[in-house]
């Protein structure tokens, strides 16, 4: 069977280059589409697919055929590796920002310790000293840090994120899968305790992997109104978490 990476002898290796840069092109724009989907309105896709094709040559001009990794395989982690990085050295999460996230998961915390029990969006905005329009105000504000993947740092090291520990693989050692399950429990506890709203948002956005607006068309939502109540949803997981899953615990 003929090797489809090796140069055909009368194919430069300029040509061959370009050959495996436009056949991988079609998945820089799917990898930059679904990105986009769940950024904010503000964000370009054709910035993505600009800095995922960066990313697709840097791994069609490094790419070593014979390490048991298929070439779209490299370059999907290439594309999605230049996107993102784009991403985080943009200035969403300003110090201000993020200051306006962590006041809002204080406040949760706060309420529910008062409250015993799940608190709702008026006795947060309340706990803050804000009406329910400042509250849904403050959320819009802070869509746009990175919380779209429950992001609260665990480990010694700090390195590793909540949901990267859902376990993907039945193969994995007794100790992860152990640590992985008491995760999987937490949250689970955490979400059936939610309001029913925010448990349907969080469902279609991640599980459905549904964009906010069309969760909105289903829910008879504006698409600003699902953006308020996703953002609430996650700031309350990330308190609950932070409490029950500390970050000094060891992975």
């Amino acid at each position: 069977m003929t090797n489809p990476y090796l140069v055909a002898p009368s194919e430069t290796s300029e040509a061959r280059r370009e050959r495996l840069i436009l056949e991988q092109l079609p998945q820089v724009h799917l990898i930059a589409r679904r990105i986009h989907q769940k950024l904010p309105e503000r964000v370009c896709l054709e910035d993505l697919v600009s800095t995922g094709i960066v990313g697709l040559i840097s791994a069609v001009d490094n790419f070593e055929e014979g390490q048991g990794v298929k070439l779209q395989t490299y370059a999907e982690y290439k594309i999605r590796g230049a996107i993102l990085d784009s991403l985080r050295g943009l200035d969403w999460g300003s110090r201000h920002r993020r200051k306006k996230a962590k006041d809002i998961e204080a406040a949760i915390t706060r309420a529910e310790s008062k409250l015993q029990r799940v608190a709702t969006e008026e006795e947060v905005a309340a706990e803050l000293g804000l009406t329910l329009e400042e509250y849904h105000a403050r959320l819009v504000e802070v869509q746009g840090l990175n919380l779209e993947s429950l992001e609260v740092m665990i480990g010694p090291s700090g390195s590793q994120t909540l949901l990267s520990m859902v376990p993907d693989s039945s193969e994995d050692l007794p100790s992860g899968i152990l640590e992985r399950s008491e995760l999987e429990r937490l949250l689970a506890e955490n979400i059936a305790a939610m309001a029913e709203r925010e448990r349907t948002v969080l469902a279609l956005y991640y599980h459905e992997e549904l964009t906010l607006r069309e969760i909105g068309e289903i829910m008879g939502w504006n698409t600003s109104r699902v953006g308020e109540l996703k953002t609430h949803a996650i700031l309350h997981l990330r308190a609950q978490m932070k409490k029950q899953w500390p970050t000094t615990r060891g992975i």
